[in-house]
């Protein structure tokens, strides 16, 4: 199957392989060019494996798992708070 790149570096995925490989919006593909210059794209599974560093922000240190269970208490707290309880 044939695909044309656009001017903004983009291809369209043709649908039979959308299809057939399960490709939906959001998807991510992981583009691997081997040694012999043959291109490899594969979708990557979607689950918590895919997700570390999805909410890093350059220049912030990571929070230690102390300090993320605080703030676990305080907005559960918060939201009993304004639902009344």
């Amino acid at each position: 199957m044939l695909a044309t790149v656009t001017d903004k570096g983009q291809v369209t995925v043709p649908k039979e392989i959308r299809d057939r490989l399960g490709i939906k919006p959001g998807t991510k593909l992981d583009f691997e060019v081997l040694p012999d210059g043959t291109l490899r794209v594969r979708p990557l599974p979607r689950g918590s494996e895919n997700l570390f560093g999805l909410l890093h922000q350059a220049g912030t240190k990571p929070h230690t798992v102390e300090e993320m269970d605080e703030g676990i208490v305080r907005a559960a707290a918060e939201r009993m708070q304004r639902a009344g309880r």
